[in-house]
């Protein structure tokens, strides 16, 4: 929200990956980029090994799921409904703070109530669940061909797959969307056990740190809301 953000990125969408000057603000285009700068390294520049065409299809098919008014209909309306007015009053506050700003404050802020209505609507949430159905059982049947999403190896597919899982399983929904599917449950149980998941996400979800992460989640989401139009 603060006018920094703006300066660097107009649209005021998320995620963004600053390089020096170079700014990119796609999640595909994020990790091709960091995937070329880390095979430039580890090459010498020379015959870099990127992905396959069906590691780059599938990171898009599941980038095409959008997550933010699925997770914001499984938080308790308690909880939502105190973020939500907590970010108005931050956009109210920069809007004072930054009068030159102050139309694109209030766009979010229509947003905001934008998103509020939607998730009255029990349409949103349908066509919510059918993708991530359609999407998983695509999966389930890949899973049930290869090791992992793309082939024998992991790969980028993976990475933007298991933080999906990762969000159902936060959100209790891991017996309704993994465990019934009997190849995703085992690949699930599969990638818990690389140190690098361990280390990026598994950290966060014991004991304690669950709430604590399940609370910026639902925070990160209400932020994304209101970003992602403009």
């Amino acid at each position: 929200m603060d006018t920094f953000f703006f300066s660097m990125n107009p649209s005021a969408k998320i995620p963004v990956f600053q390089n020096g000057s170079h700014i990119i603000y796609d999640t595909v285009e994020i990790i091709q980029y960091i995937e070329r700068i880390a095979e430039k390294v580890s090459s010498g520049g020379n015959n870099l090994n990127l992905s396959s065409r069906e590691v780059v299809e599938w990171m898009h098919k599941i980038q095409e799921w959008d997550s933010m008014y699925f997770t914001l209909f499984h938080v308790p309306d308690k909880y939502r409904l105190y973020v939500s007015k907590f970010l108005r009053r931050v956009i109210i506050a920069r809007m004072a703070e930054s009068p030159d700003l102050a139309s694109a404050y209030h766009c979010k802020l229509r947003d905001a109530y934008d998103t509020d209505d939607k998730l009255k609507n029990a349409d949103v949430l349908r066509r919510c669940e059918n993708h991530l159905v359609r999407l998983l059982d695509e999966v389930e049947v890949k899973l049930g061909e290869t090791s992992y999403l793309a082939g024998e190896e992991f790969s980028l597919a993976d990475v933007v797959l298991i933080p999906v899982l990762a969000r159902l399983q936060l959100l209790n929904l891991e017996d309704e969307y993994i465990n019934s599917r009997p190849n995703t449950a085992d690949y699930w149980m599969l990638v818990k056990q690389r140190p690098s998941y361990k280390k990026v996400i598994g950290r966060y979800f014991d004991g304690w740190k669950r709430r604590k992460t399940l609370l910026k989640t639902w925070c990160f989401i209400r932020i994304r809301s209101m970003l992602r139009k403009y």
